[in-house]
């Protein structure tokens, strides 16, 4: 390995500090996307649905927005 001279237990807790970060991070995102898809499936069970989940039938009868005249 290389030599990191009279610093390297500063440069190894900066590795170990990152380290410990990252995986916090990753292991939060996991949790909440669990989480979020739990909450999501009750909702549909409850038969809240999503409005993206619409099909294009319903979204071709939906009346055109009016647009603004340019000035």
């Amino acid at each position: 390995m290389h030599d990191l001279g009279p610093h390297a237990s500063f440069i190894w807790a900066a590795y170990g500090v990152t380290l410990v970060a990252v995986a916090a991070l990753a292991i939060a995102i996991v949790t909440d996307d669990r989480r979020q898809l739990r909450l999501l499936a009750d909702l549909e069970k409850q038969g809240i649905r999503r409005s993206s989940a619409r099909t294009k039938s319903k979204a071709s009868r939906a009346k055109p927005r009016a647009r603004r005249p340019r000035s």
